[in-house]
């Protein structure tokens, strides 16, 4: 008996194929193989004269989706179906999540198979499971796939309605999805709130101490019996005091006064408190848990960490990656046990086996929460991987083995202090058994440092004593504005508020990025311009769209809808054609909305306007009869423009530039200007025998206000050519780039080798020695992509023709042949280790000749519809003048 197994990636086929009897033939669909139509051209033709054609979903008869096969499906989905002649049995083992049923369910739709068929899902892909699942197959839930697809209809006509409304009344281009609106709208409100923020300052004293020639510290807490102001009592929207709190707020000189007062003067202990602190590890992975720590310690995007742990996942190194469960199975726990007793000792093995429950109201997504795969877990040591792939799982392994671990125990310490009238606090903390932080330290990749940077040990005290004051220090302090969303709290919120669902944060954020919605800075989201003039827009029409709580109730709907609780049909027919329905508004609204209001971001405190333009975001301010405009620079944010920055943008425009002086050697004026990109200095006037004059941007730190002419004239030079390489002879330059200073190594046909210059260097006086130096170290960047900066499979030896390398390394698909610009797969069945540089000569010389029958077949096809098209031309023309 023959089986036709079908999964979704080559590299998930490769790893189950290792896993599955003879007579199972693995094949893989590629993701999806039918979706609503993402264009016009894939409409088709039977309904693209149908008013709801473009929305792809047919609201006039029960909502019917209008599924198409994309063109790069359509090969996949003929293989299939030859593939599916020869077998007598289908399985279809797509993920186990929602959309991997959904996936299954249009392969069966598509295949339409003669062959009984069955629906296989597994948690690991490792050989228990793989034969655990095969015993346990089952039929497609057509109550999940139809959950699966009302998500899908209702995200496509909340963004196929109000997106074509933002097209016309902001920007082109431009989206807004269910759940990514409202995440866009967190970041704007944030933004607005740093807008709306008033600084505070205050001061306080800092006392260096000691007893027995141990040294600690202590900070100023009250004066006279009263409490001293700190940065909690302050309201963020005046800069003042908060209303109510009986607190003394200390100015500069205050505190001087006062720290001159008790220098001299005798220090007592008061009161000691000792507090047992008992802490437990946190639970095992989830998605939204791993895309924020993953964040946190790796500084990986959310996206970036779900393409690993999917690559993870697929190779048979974790379980499944999309999960809101922080449950473990019995078998994970007595892995995760052993490892606890193996590596670290019975000691730190917590008592009872740790089970964990999930709080999220909508956990349903999978049955487990990640962890390492398998009954008993590979170190990260032990996996073989590196770069990416080995920061992420042991991550996961670290956090999975932390779980089952005991508690840390520790004590905080508080010691109350006087001297004279003012009291006087010194905080420490005694680790007295690290329990699960010897091996998982949230936020920190290096437990023993961070076990080291926990403790705060404090002398023997006791109270009655007279500790020692060496040194007493004013210090002042200003209260910060809100912080703004990074990756990691911007999944946390969404999750916490019930909006979204983790499996689709990825996606989400990354789209934010990608249509201009939002800059990730120093890993902080900061909204653009246009952000706020879209959030602007569905908040004064479209509240509930960007309402997190209708959200989230939609969510528990869709939810309620996978288990039968609700129905589908009422439901899109109420949000959608309802009275108060999105369709119907839209209909209302559109003429209400003036385009040229809605393009306008309104600012508190400041009287210029900022528009949405066609080139980005511009401020216009009225001068007298006249208008005058000037572009925003990009880096500039919305919280950060005010009066003074509009004032220096205008006068640029109205004044000209600041001109720093004259250039040494031509006599051209240097000047300093401020453009879409940042401020940048330039070389003489633009005229029309010099229509683009010299430019170059100001590095980090320097400001127009600190450039000075000597610097101008350095940055105007630029590229410096610092000499060549002693072994290549290549030349070596020093610039400033997109990303920053760099020095560059120019090696001929080999092509130019980059690196960026650290902190301390200076691009403007950098030398060839430490160009060498920085040259000589080993590239850094996305190694997991870039084949000519991560290590080799396997060397397998030169080319005869012309001597280049042939190597072996591992790709997004599996190992593959490199030979210059050539890659060719490495034939199924056959393993790394047994292929021979002769072997490897012949597949790379079948890639070439395969490419150049293409080629000819291309130019051939080309020549043919080019004759054509000319006899074509030239009857018309005939027929034209016959006529």
């Amino acid at each position: 008996m023959s089986t036709l197994v079908i999964v979704e990636s080559p590299t998930k086929a490769r790893t189950i194929r290792n896993y599955l009897p003879a007579g199972y033939q693995v094949e893989a669909s590629m993701g999806h193989v039918r979706d609503l139509p993402q264009s016009a051209s894939e409409i088709p033709a039977a309904v693209k004269g149908e008013s709801w054609a473009q929305l792809g979903v047919n609201v006039d008869a029960d909502f019917e989706p209008v599924y198409v096969v994309p063109k790069d499906k359509k090969k996949i989905v003929t293989q299939l179906k030859e593939a599916l002649k020869d077998v007598d049995e289908l399985i279809l083992a797509t993920d186990e999540d929602r959309e991997g049923e959904s996936i299954s369910w249009h392969l069966y739709q598509l295949l339409k198979p003669k062959v009984p068929t069955k629906r296989m899902v597994f948690h690991e892909i490792t050989q228990e499971a793989i034969k655990k699942a095969l015993k346990n197959c089952r039929n497609i839930d057509e109550q999940l796939v139809r959950a699966q697809e009302t998500r899908r209809i209702l995200d496509r006509l909340v963004g196929y309605t109000l997106s074509p409304l933002l097209w016309k009344k902001i920007a082109w281009g431009l989206s807004a999805g269910r759940v990514q609106s409202v995440a866009v709208r967190l970041l704007v409100t944030r933004e607005r709130q740093r807008r709306a923020f008033h600084e505070g300052t205050y001061w306080d004293l800092k006392a260096s101490l000691s007893k027995e020639k141990t040294p600690f510290a202590a900070q100023l807490v009250t004066l006279a019996g009263t409490k001293i102001a700190n940065g909690s009592d302050f309201d963020a929207t005046t800069g003042q005091i908060t209303a109510g709190r009986n607190v003394l707020l200390l100015d500069e000189d205050q505190t001087v006064a006062l720290k001159e007062r008790l220098t001299g003067k005798t220090w007592s202990v008061t009161d000691i408190e000792e507090r047992p602190v008992t802490r437990k590890p946190s639970p095992p992975f989830t998605t939204s848990t791993l895309q924020q720590e993953s964040n946190r310690k790796l500084r990986l995007s959310a996206r970036d960490t779900m393409r690993v742990a999917q690559n993870l996942y697929e190779q048979g190194y974790i379980t499944y990656m999309r999960t809101d469960s922080v449950h473990l199975s019995d078998q994970a726990i007595a892995a995760a046990r052993s490892c606890v007793e193996k590596l670290y000792g019975q000691q730190y093995l917590s008592p009872q086996p740790r089970q964990y429950t999930t709080k999220s109201k909508g956990a349903q997504e999978a049955h487990e929460a990640i962890r390492p795969a398998g009954s008993s877990f590979r170190t990260p040591q032990e996996t073989g991987l590196g770069g990416r792939e080995l920061a992420v799982y042991d991550l996961i392994w670290k956090r999975t083995v932390a779980c089952q671990m005991a508690d840390s125990r520790q004590t905080q310490i508080t010691v109350q202090l006087q001297v004279e009238d003012a009291g006087f606090r010194s905080s420490g903390k005694r680790i007295e058994f690290p329990g699960y932080l010897r091996a998982y330290v949230e936020g920190s990749d290096d437990p023993e440092a961070a076990l080291e940077d926990q403790e705060v040990i404090l002398p023997n005290l006791k109270v009655g004593d007279h500790p020692n004051c060496t040194d007493l220090e004013a210090v002042g302090h200003e209260t910060q504005p809100p912080a703004r969303y990074t990756e990691a709290s911007l999944v946390k919120t969404l999750e916490s508020e019930g909006i979204g669902r983790p499996s689709t944060y990825a996606s989400i954020i990354g789209t934010i990025i990608d249509k201009g919605y939002a800059h990730l800075v120093s890993n902080a989201l900061i909204p653009t311009f246009t952000a706020f003039a879209v959030t602007d827009l569905l908040e004064k029409h479209f509240p509930d769209v960007v309402d997190p709580s209708f959200t989230s109730k939609m969510e528990q709907t869709l939810d309620d809808i996978a288990t039968g609780e609700a129905k589908w049909l009422p439901y899109l027919q109420q949000f959608y054609l309802g009275e108060r329905g999105l369709e119907t508004l839209v209909k209302e609204r559109e003429n209400q909305i003036d385009g040229t209001k809605a393009r306008t971001v309104e600012l508190e405190n400041l009287e210029a306007k900022v528009r949405i333009g066609k080139y980005g975001p511009y401020i216009e301010v009225e001068n007298g009869e006249e208008v005058i405009t000037a572009s925003i620079p990009k880096d500039l944010t919305p919280a950060d423009l005010d009066p003074k920055q509009v004032e220096v943008l205008l006068r640029q425009k109205t004044i000209g530039p600041d001109q720093l002086g004259r250039h040494p050697e031509t006599g051209e004026p240097i000047y300093v200007k401020i453009g879409a990109y940042g401020p940048y200095v330039q070389l003489g006037d633009k005229t029309d025998e010099n229509p683009k004059p010299k430019q170059a941007s100001l590095p980090k730190g320097v400001t127009p206000e600190t450039v000075t002419l000597e610097i101008a004239v350095g940055l105007l030079a630029l590229p410096r050519t610092l000499g060549v390489h002693p072994v290549t002879g290549g030349k070596i330059q020093a610039s400033l780039g997109r990303f920053g200073p760099y020095v560059v190594h120019d090696q001929g046909k080999e092509g130019k080798d980059y690196r960026s210059l650290k902190a301390a260097d200076n691009v403007l006086t950098i030398t060839l020695e430490r160009g060498l130096e920085l040259l000589s170290e080993p590239k850094k960047g996305r190694s997991s992509t870039n084949s000519k900066s991560k290590a080799a499979l396997r060397e397998l030896g030169t080319h005869p023709d012309n001597g280049e390398t042939i190597n072996i390394y591992d790709g997004p698909y599996g190992p593959y042949i490199k030979h210059g610009k050539t890659n060719v797969s490495i034939p199924e069945g056959q393993k790394v280790e047994d292929i021979t540089l002769a072997e490897a000569l012949n597949l790379l010389s079948a890639k070439a000749s395969t490419a150049k029958s293409t080629r000819k077949t291309t130019t051939k096809s080309t020549t043919s519809k080019s004759k054509s098209t000319a006899k074509s031309t030239t009857s018309t023309k005939k027929k034209g003048k016959e006529a």
